[in-house]
C-alpha cells in the first residue's frame, strides 16, 4: 500500500495554512477527526465510570475501546496497558512501584542516548533510596554501546532503562538485544519509546521488553501517555492507588484517580487514523524515503551529528549550518514558513557531553504528513543560509 500524502494532509486543518511543520519530535500535528472525537466525548460522555445510567456506559465503552486499541498498537493484551499523563509521569510512577522491594546498593543503568524524562525518575529514586545509577556509553557514531552495557551488567543491576530511539539524533537502539542482556542478568528492561513508537511498527512481544512507554502526541494523537507492562510484573507489583479503586484489569491498578476519558476517545481516533493509512509499516517506508532525500540533499555547509544514512535511525536529524547560530537559523526559517527548533541539550543531558557544537543545534523531524516539496524547500533554505 502506497501513502497518498495529499489525501492525508486534507485531514489536518493545521496543514492547510502554508506553513511546513518539520518539528515532529517536539509533537506532531493532529488530524481533525481526533479533535472531533475528543469534543464528542466531552459532549456525550462527560461523567465517570460506574454511573448507573447511559453516560456511565458511554465512558466505559470509551475506556474499553482505548485499551483494545492500545493493545493492538503495541501487540499486547489490553489488560497490560497503562494510561497516564505522558511518558515522564508514567516513568516516575512506575519506577517507584517497581522498586518497592529493592535494597540499598542496588544498581540502575541508564544510557547517554536518553531523554531526561527517562533518566531523572531513576536519579531521584536513587537519591531517595540509596541506589546507584550508572551510564551506558555511546559509540563514536552515537549508537548505544552494547559492549559497555555488557561490561556494566552484574547481579546488583535491577533495571536497564534506555530509549528505544534518540529524540535528539534519531538513533534506533537494538531493543531486543538490550532486553535479552538485561534478562540474562536478572534485570528489567525498561524503554522510553516516545520517538520510536511514532515512526516504527511496535510489537512488544517480539521486542521482549518488560516496560515500554510512549506518548500519543508524537504520533498525531492527544497529550496522553501509554505504557505496556509485562503481565506478570503488573500482577506482582503493589500499586500506589486509592484502595477502593478497581484492581482489574492489571494495567488499571497503576492509573490513580479519574482518567481524562475524552483523551482516551481521541487516542482511539488516532489509532483508527493510523490504521486507515495502512499502519506503521506503510508510514515507516514513506518516512524513510523522505529522510533519505533530506540527507542526500544536504549541502556541505551543514554539519549532521550522528548517523549519516537512514540505516539504524529515524527521520530525526540534529545539525548546524556553518557560521550561523542555531537560534538565528530557526528564526529565519520560521519567518520563511518552515518550523524547526533550536536547543542546547534537547533534554539528552548525557548525550550533550558527546556532541561537538558549542552552544545549540537545530533539529529537523520528519513525519508521514510531510511532503517531498517541504523537504526540498528546507534543504534549499539551509543551503542559502551558510556564511
Amino acid at each position: 500500500m502506497l501513502l497518498d500524502v495529499d489525501a492525508v494532509r486534507k485531514r489536518f486543518s493545521s496543514l492547510g495554512r502554508g506553513f511546513a511543520f518539520l518539528d515532529a519530535p517536539g509533537g506532531s500535528q493532529v488530524p481533525d477527526e481526533v479533535g472531533a472525537a475528543i469534543a464528542a466525548a466531552l459532549r456525550d460522555a462527560s461523567g465517570n465510570l460506574g454511573a448507573p445510567y447511559e453516560t456511565g456506559r458511554r465512558v466505559e465503552a470509551i475506556v474499553d475501546r482505548a485499551r483494545a486499541d492500545a493493545g493492538r498498537f503495541l501487540n499486547c493484551s489490553p489488560d497490560d496497558v497503562v494510561f497516564g499523563t505522558n511518558m515522564t509521569v508514567l516513568d516516575f510512577t512506575l519506577s517507584r512501584t517497581a522498586s518497592r522491594d529493592w535494597k540499598e546498593g542496588d544498581r540502575i543503568l541508564v544510557s547517554r542516548l536518553d531523554h531526561d524524562g527517562g533518566v531523572a525518575p531513576w536519579i531521584e529514586l536513587a537519591a531517595d533510596r540509596g541506589f546507584e545509577v550508572d551510564w551506558i556509553g555511546v559509540t563514536e557514531d552515537l549508537r548505544l554501546d552494547l559492549g559497555d552495557l555488557e561490561r556494566k551488567l552484574d547481579d546488583r543491576v535491577r533495571v536497564v532503562a534506555c530509549v528505544a530511539s534518540s529524540n535528539a539524533v534519531g538513533t534506533i537502539v537494538d531493543v531486543p538485544r538490550v532486553a535479552e542482556l538485561a534478562r540474562e542478568a536478572g534485570a528489567l528492561s525498561w524503554f522510553d519509546a516516545v520517538q520510536y513508537a511514532a515512526h516504527e511498527p511496535v510489537d512488544v512481544q517480539a521486542l521482549g521488553c518488560d516496560v515500554f512507554i510512549c506518548s500519543a502526541y508524537k504520533f498525531c494523537g492527544p497529550h496522553l501517555g501509554v505504557a505496556y507492562g509485562r503481565h506478570e510484573l503488573l500482577e506482582s507489583w503493589r500499586p500506589y492507588k486509592a484502595r477502593p479503586a478497581s484492581n482489574h484489569p492489571a494495567g488499571r491498578r497503576f492509573e490513580p484517580g479519574t482518567a481524562p476519558y475524552e483523551l482516551f476517545a481521541g487516542f482511539s481516533a488516532t489509532i483508527a487514523y493510523l490504521e486507515s493509512l495502512g499502519g506503521m509499516e506503510v508510514l515507516r517506508a514513506y518516512e524513510h524515503e523522505l529522510g533519505a532525500r533530506f540527507l542526500a540533499g544536504l549541502p556541505d555547509s551543514v554539519e549532521l551529528y550522528g548517523l549519516q544514512t537512514m540505516d539504524g535511525r529515524l527521520p530525526t536529524f540534529l545539525l548546524n549550518v556553518a557560521g550561523v547560530p542555531a537560534k538565528e537559523v530557526a528564526a529565519t526559517l520560521a519567518a520563511r514558513g518552515y518550523g524547526i527548533w533550536h536547543h542546547d541539550t534537547w533534554y539528552s543531558l548525557g548525550l550533550r557531553e558527546k556532541l561537538p557544537y558549542p552552544e545549540e543545534a537545530i533539529r529537523v523531524g520528519l513525519i508521514h504528513y510531510n511532503t517531498v516539496e517541504e523537504v526540498d524547500g528546507l534543504v534549499a533554505q539551509l543551503g542559502s543560509l551558510a556564511r
